[in-house]
């Protein structure tokens, strides 16, 4: 497995290096925005970008990488507020942590992203009767991991997909934001999870939802969670 690593403090790419290396991964290193579009291909494996660099920072970044490949990309950064979140993940970022950080959790996390991508990227079987549910306007294959309002594709990230799946298979189920992050990210919840959860769901919002004050899909169920009926 190859991870590429980048950060412009030097510090933190040989902490981070330590625990990959120790886990057998193979190491690519950047200062820069400019030095990840130089070095990325598809070989690699997962992107750990630091939001705060110089010459492109880690949005420009990842946007950049977006335009071209789907590997996972992991946003290392000091920022905390929601805000921030979601213009990470609405920039093409798979997960968000936030310094400092324990070198444990990244490596969980990584190891967690590459075995969903791995996944969603597998071929799939073709069926004589693909798995395909309606909702509204809805139409969802999950076989072919694929969602279209009425005949518009809608682009959904692997996580975005991964929430509407489980709402969409479990219909009327109320899920809490703690619950959501279990089952999706396949991990225990853990410090900001849940706010993680809450702006993957209201950017999954803001692609399937006409009024994100009156929507007709993802349901709030207040002081609980959310569902789909």
């Amino acid at each position: 497995m190859k991870i590429l690593i980048a950060d412009d403090e030097k510090d933190i790419r040989n902490l981070i290096k330590v625990y990959l290396l120790n886990n057998d991964y193979e190491i690519i290193e950047a200062e820069n925005g400019i030095e990840v579009l130089e070095q990325i291909d598809d070989s690699i494996d997962l992107v750990i970008l630091d939001v705060m660099m110089p010459k492109m920072d880690g949005i420009k970044t990842c946007i950049k990488i977006r335009e071209r490949y789907t590997m996972p990309v992991l946003f290392l950064t000091a920022k905390l507020e929601d805000i921030d979140k979601l213009t990470g993940f609405n920039s093409g970022a798979d997960d968000y942590i936030t310094k400092p950080f324990n070198p444990l959790d990244l490596l969980a996390r990584i190891k967690v992203n590459i075995r969903r991508y791995k996944e969603y990227s597998a071929p799939i079987i073709p069926k004589d009767n693909p798995e395909i549910i309606t909702i509204h306007d809805l139409n969802m294959n999950l076989a072919a991991h694929t969602l279209h309002n009425k005949q518009e594709l809608i682009k959904l990230t692997k996580i975005e997909f991964a929430i509407l799946a489980l709402f969409i298979k479990n219909r009327g189920r109320v899920f809490s934001l703690e619950q959501i992050y279990e089952l999706v990210w396949e991990e225990s919840s853990i410090l900001n999870s849940e706010s993680t959860v809450s702006v993957h769901i209201r950017n999954l919002r803001e692609k399937i939802e006409a009024d994100m004050s009156n929507p007709i899909y993802i349901k709030t169920v207040w002081g609980v969670g959310y569902r789909v009926d």
